[in-house]
């Protein structure tokens, strides 16, 4: 059962420098954009800050603007406008992702940096505080043990953010500002494996946005997709975003996971598959491709379902959106 929302201040700074002398003056305040998923953690007893930043007023968070040397979206551009801003339809990934995030309302509210800095999720975390007091709280907060793997000192809660797999296979980099100034990471990197402190992003930081690489629309082609219990709504069981480029030696795919690891996974193929290819070359490229996946994700007792079953559906996706993404690339060299 979840509880009213604790008393709070809400401030509405109307710039980034202003939000971020907020927190300074607050250092125990968190900020917040669309709130979908603080709010409800709120409610639940996850945390009671005392204030709260909100960054729905600033209008530089809330720009996507294209260039020659690609695509940058502000980390307060809402779901929704991702899932119809035309420019994304070079970047069919993150249009895929966006315009499947929970529900419509959801999607109208959230936001891009939400989305990136969502908390991690685990079955013995995401309940009421009467649920979680009665069976124990766990070592991700207030507790002193990992319910799902009791003998380990590290939080196993998995991330379960639709947008930073889609935005990884594009190679994005996100953009971090501070007082003092900004720094740029490789998407990958702003992330952690471990569930109780999953982001590299200090106290005194914001998202500010990304950036992307242009992107050939002619010949790149991505893809996301992901298993949930309800089709709307719930947050990933697991997800997989896949991008396809045309190269010398055939076609390179870049893959990354969502849902079954602490951060999301980003995995690299060391071979193309061979443009020329037979039918048993290619069944053994894509064997190996799914075999790979189940390697590199290692999901925990996080979900109501099976971690071996989050492991083999993530491969099966994963195979299957690379097939799909190859028998596309073949049709459109054949049209050209």
């Amino acid at each position: 059962m979840s509880a009213p929302l604790p008393e709070f201040t809400l401030l509405h700074p109307h710039d980034v420098d202003a939000a971020l002398a907020a927190a300074k003056a607050h250092p125990e305040a968190r900020f917040v954009a669309g709130g979908t998923d603080l709010l409800v953690n709120m409610r639940h007893g996850i945390g009671a800050p005392d204030t709260l930043i909100s960054l729905s007023r600033i209008k530089a968070l809330r720009r996507i603007s294209a260039t020659d040397d690609g695509l940058f979206i502000g980390a307060g551009v809402t779901l929704a406008e991702l899932a119809r801003h035309p420019v994304l339809r070079h970047y069919e990934a993150i249009r895929d992702a966006a315009c499947v995030v929970a529900g419509p309302s959801h999607r109208n509210a959230a936001t891009l940096g939400g989305n990136l800095c969502l908390d991690t999720r685990c079955l013995y975390y995401n309940q009421s505080d009467w649920w979680r007091h009665s069976n124990g709280y766990c070592l991700k907060y207030r507790g002193e043990i990992c319910h799902v793997a009791p003998r380990g000192k590290r939080c196993r809660a998995a991330f379960c953010g639709d947008m930073a797999p889609a935005l990884m296979v594009h190679g994005a980099r996100i953009e971090l500002a501070t007082a003092d100034g900004t720094r740029h990471l490789p998407l990958e990197a702003f992330y952690l494996e471990d569930g109780a402190a999953h982001l590299v992003l200090a106290p005194d930081e914001i998202v500010t946005g990304v950036y992307l690489p242009p992107n050939d629309a002619d010949s790149a082609r991505s893809a996301y997709t992901k298993i949930r219990i309800r089709q709307a709504i719930d947050f990933p069981l697991a997800g997989v975003a896949l991008a396809c480029d045309p190269v010398a030696e055939g076609l390179r795919f870049r893959l990354a996971f969502t849902g079954t690891n602490a951060r999301p996974v980003l995995v690299d193929l060391p071979e193309a598959l061979d443009s020329g290819a037979n039918d048993a070359t290619r069944d053994d490229y894509f064997n190996g491709l799914e075999k790979l996946v189940q390697r590199s994700v290692s999901p925990q007792r996080t979900t109501t379902t099976q971690p071996h079953y989050r492991r083999l559906a993530v491969a099966a996706m994963a195979r299957r959106l690379a097939v799909g993404l190859a028998a596309g690339s073949a049709a459109g060299s054949a049209a050209g």
